[in-house]
């Protein structure tokens, strides 16, 4: 079936608002939809963000002016924060907010037990980038998903034709490099989780590149993981044929001149396009854009993957717009021949390349031209004499050939904070007026919002006289019905019938005006009504299986060789995960595993692309035990492979951490679905673990208790980025098979890099940890499965871990003791985190 042809009542522009001037600043713009965060349920634990009691307030004034509200909810929620999440739904419902943007499946499932109708967004933190994926959500009702950014517009086209659900892009703004909601790495180093809102932006830190054990040099780039910020302005036309219905500005950190600048662009970029003007952005456009927030811009994935594209790696943070380079170094400043206008008060940095040292920059003094004092701007072009205020810039510390950028306009922000700093109502929407009158009668007037479709009528108290000298005229009630300045209304068209001379006192039609106006601007804020039910935040909690006696439980194995696999064998493991880099090697592990007659299970990779089920149905083919899945889209595929073909064999279906499981109604949804058992996400500590076993059926969890965390999981490729002439694995080489990369950070260690059968990396921590010293606290709320994950241990040290984790198991040993012994850091998942006894 072909694509309806979008119009442009189908497109929504989706702007970020961290505080209210934001968010005036994106109504004022042209944005048809807000997303906000309140309090702590957000990506965003840095921002201002709103308070709950706000949530009708804000909701008002966004209706008002015909724009919807999302909230966004997009972070894992654990166990003792269920309450507060219902009470903050509770809200959301009460108030009429448009959407929640959700991540946790848990949460989505609770929301479905409060509400049917009430809509749901699935975040980008879902790690949405198949039709699969997509078709895994539809049991919840859900209206709408946000793809991850890695999707090119190939396969945005495809997923929108084979799911059928509207979809929306992110479209401008900073990227991360990791897939969202499968980045540990903020919280593995600094305690702060990325699905939780309090990133810290380990993908901005320099890192050297380690390659077989040495570090190869790399001139001005440090930053390996920092890309580029996403611009798609350019390519709006091939956004919208791809069947993209809501288009998404990143943002809410970011300042209102930010939003302002930026929803504009696009508002006039979607305008255009439905206009029928193709005509590209102009340079003046871009500058602007490129001014108020810019690492340098790119369209991210949506050309497909080109690893040379999306990293520069001299700097980490925004720069702004490119003056040129400095040519000469006078007493006073700086010669240049400049690549945008410049003016007397632009900010301006001095960058050497080398960003870990402190920059020199400042306000621009004065121009000089030709040895004239420049009084307006600078044009493009010119040779110029950047004078340099005395005390904002030492020009002892600059060298000839250091670039320039131009860091902040304040112009440019005058002219953006007028759009919002405004006293006049933001829009105008237009209004219809019918008026019949008859003499005797009152006027009867009707007024129609047209945008929001509701109508009021409003009648004169007195009569209609027979007028003696001067009758009303259609002109007249124009000009009176006309005045609407101040309000959100403006008259668009006016039917009148009036039957013979009529006349009644003008202070009548300016009563009836503004009765009008009062009424129908008291319609517009009006909340939509959702059914909301009484839900159960535990009602539905299981208890938890039986305590497991000393000796009972059992150890399962991840390995990523077929060395460590035989190693796993002779330790006496009977369940055995094969997670390797390459697919060929698959067939050799079901082999030896089954020849010792133990059983094995396959792992899938943890991103599922269109076009990728290859690889699943070879998993299905050598019919190992089990399979491993890594992400939502897969886990689809296999459920509907048992329910095509219910006769056949079925390899068992273990939901891993990827799946992001943090709360007990997570583990249910997941084990309704049709996973015969499922693993805690590593989000959790302790304490959180402890928490959500006490309301799960545990005998259905596997908790992985020694492992490498991987935090990063990435479609950038740094073996085709940094060890390549190429820009993907069409071209690259391969150097992926030849050496071992890994990335050194600042306190020198170094962190492995790993690739999967789709190129993507994963950077696993140097250092491994180890929750032995839980394990009788899980055996005890009745957990009986445990696994230990190797990345490049030996075949001894497999042997080894294995043994230590098998007395600790039968009691032999304390939990301290293993993780002595094997030097790992004593942690779960992700954080320290203690237990409250």
């Amino acid at each position: 079936m072909e694509m309806q042809q979008l119009r442009r009542e189908d497109v929504e522009l989706l702007a970020p608002a961290g505080d209210w001037d934001c968010m005036r600043a994106a109504v004022a713009n042209g944005a048809d939809a807000i997303f906000f965060g309140v309090e702590k349920f957000n990506a965003r634990a840095r921002a201002n963000n709103f308070r709950m009691d706000e949530l009708p307030e804000i909701m008002e004034f966004l209706h008002s002016y015909g724009v919807k509200g999302f909230l966004t909810f997009n972070i894992l929620v654990f166990e003792n924060e269920m309450e507060d999440a219902k009470e903050l739904i509770d809200a959301c419902i009460d108030a009429g907010v448009d959407a929640v943007i959700v991540q946790d499946l848990g949460l989505v499932k609770m929301i479905r037990e409060i509400s049917p109708d009430f809509p749901i967004h699935g975040s980008t933190q879902m790690t949405i980038t198949s039709p699969e994926a997509v078709e895994f959500t539809k049991p919840f009702n859900m209206e709408r998903v946000v793809l991850g950014r890695e999707n090119n517009l190939k396969q945005i086209k495809k997923i929108g034709e084979q799911a059928k659900l509207p979809m929306e892009v992110f479209v401008h703004g900073a990227l991360c490099v990791s897939y969202s909601g499968q980045c540990l790495t903020s919280e593995m180093w600094g305690g702060r989780s990325a699905n939780r809102g309090e990133c810290a932006q380990a993908c901005r830190l320099p890192y050297d590149l380690m390659v077989d054990g040495e570090q190869k040099p790399m001139g001005d780039v440090a930053y390996l993981l920092s890309p580029k910020d996403l611009a798609a302005i350019d390519i709006m036309p091939e956004l919208i044929e791809a069947g993209v219905t809501s288009f998404k500005i990143e943002g809410r950190l970011k300042s209102p001149e930010y939003v302002a600048n930026v929803v504009s662009k696009y508002r006039k970029a979607i305008d255009r396009y439905f206009d029928g003007d193709h005509t590209k952005p102009g340079k003046e456009e871009i500058r602007e854009l490129q001014q108020s927030f810019s690492r340098g811009f790119t369209h991210g994935f949506l050309d497909g993957t080109n690893n040379k594209q999306l990293v520069d790696g001299t700097f980490p943070k925004s720069r702004g717009v490119y003056l040129g380079r400095v040519e000469q170094i006078l007493r006073d400043g700086v010669v240049c021949r400049i690549e945008a206008p410049l003016k007397r008060g632009d900010g301006i940095v001095f960058d050497a390349g080398d960003p870990t040292k402190k920059e020199e920059g400042g306000r621009v003094y004065d121009i000089r031209r030709k040895g004239i004092k420049v009084e307006g701007e600078a044009d493009e072009g010119w040779v110029i004499d950047i004078v340099a205020g005395r005390n904002d810039v030492d020009l002892r510390r600059l060298h000839v050939g250091d670039r320039i950028w131009k860091t902040n306009d304040p112009a440019l922000d005058k002219r953006l904070r007028q759009t919002y700093e405004t006293e006049k109502p933001y829009r105008v929407f237009p209004v219809h007026v019918k008026a019949v009158g008859h003499p005797g009668q009152p006027l009867t007037t009707w007024w129609t919002d047209v945008q929001k479709g509701t109508t009021v009528r409003v009648d004169s108290e007195l009569e209609l006289e027979i007028a003696q000298k001067r009758p009303m005229t259609a002109e007249l009630l124009e000009e009176q019905f006309g005045r609407l300045g101040g309000t959100v209304f403006q008259l668009e068209a006016l039917d009148v019938h009036l039957h013979g001379d009529v006349i009644v006192p003008m202070r009548e039609l300016n009563n009836i005006r503004r009765k009008a106006v009062e009424q129908l601007a008291g319609e517009r804020p009006k909340p939509p009504v959702y059914v909301k039910r009484a839900a159960q935040v535990y009602g539905d909690a299981a208890v938890p299986a039986a305590p497991v006696a000393r000796g009972q439980a059992e150890l399962t194995a991840l390995c990523r060789s077929l060395p460590q696999v035989e190693a796993a064998l002779e330790a006496g493991v009977q369940f055995i995960y094969a997670d390797f880099e390459f697919i060929k090697q698959f067939p050799a592990a079901v082999e030896t595993v089954h020849a010792a007659g133990r059983k094995i299970a396959l792992v899938t990779p943890r991103i599922h692309m269109p076009g990728e089920n290859g690889y699943h149905n070879n998993i299905l083919r050598l019919q190992p035990d089990a399979v491993l899945v890594r992400n939502t889209g897969a886990l689809y595929f296999y459920l509907k492979h048992r329910r095509e073909n219910p006769d056949a064999q079925h390899p068992e279906l273990i939901g891993d951490f990827s799946l992001n499981i943090a709360n007990h109604k997570a583990v249910d949804l997941f084990l309704e679905a049709g996973c015969d058992a499922v693993t805690p996400s590593y989000d959790l500590n302790i304490q959180q673990m402890v928490d959500l076993l006490g309301r799960s059926r545990t005998d259905k969890l596997e908790v992985v208790i020694h492992q490498h965390l991987p935090m990063f999981h990435t479609e950038h490729c740094v073996y085709c980025t940094f060890l390549s002439e190429g820009t993907d694995y069409t071209n690259c080489g391969r150097p992926c098979e030849e050496h071992n990369v890994s990335l050194q950070d600042r306190i020198g260690m170094s962190h492995p890099v790993r690739v999967d059968e789709g190129c993507r990396n994963t950077v696993y921590n140097a250092i491994e940890q180890s929750g032995a010293e839980y394990l009788s606290n899980f055996m005890d709320l009745g957990v009986s499965r445990f696994r230990v994950e190797f990345l490049e241990e030996t075949p001894e040290q497999v042997h080894e871990v294995i043994d230590l984790y098998k007395r600790a198991l039968r009691g032999d040993i304390s939990g301290t003791q293993v993780w002595k012994t094997l030097k790992a850091t004593n942690q779960l998942g992700v954080t320290r985190g203690q237990l409250v006894k």
